[in-house]
């Protein structure tokens, strides 16, 4: 198996999970509540956690696919921002990351 292959097929199986799991998470926030208002109260919570699963698997869908798309065109494992081709360790641990650790690291110190 060559190794584009290896990763899209890593990529494509971690796209499947993410999506069946937010479908269930979606399915399970449009359930009707209990009407016991301890229980309701319970129910937020849960919600609350449920919808913060929900964003933060949303948001790395749409990371494994601008992966996917990357493989595409040939431009996976380069850096987004700089052009550097990302270090093979970083890309086995987060094989959608769009930058190389230099540049992650200047976001993150821009971000705070």
């Amino acid at each position: 198996m060559s190794r584009e292959h290896e990763i899209r097929s890593r990529l494509e199986r971690r796209l499947s999970q993410l999506v069946a799991r937010t479908g269930k998470i979606e399915s399970d926030l449009r359930k009707p509540g209990d009407r016991d208002w301890t229980e309701q109260a319970t129910e937020r919570e849960n919600e609350e956690v449920l919808e913060r699963l929900d964003t933060a698997e949303i948001a790395e869908i749409g990371e494994i696919r601008a992966a996917l798309a990357r493989l595409g065109s040939g431009s996976y494992g380069l850096c987004q921002r700089c052009g550097a081709e990302i270090r093979e360790q970083r890309l086995a641990i987060l094989p959608f990351a769009p930058t190389c650790i230099a540049c992650a690291e200047v976001s993150a110190d821009s971000a705070r």
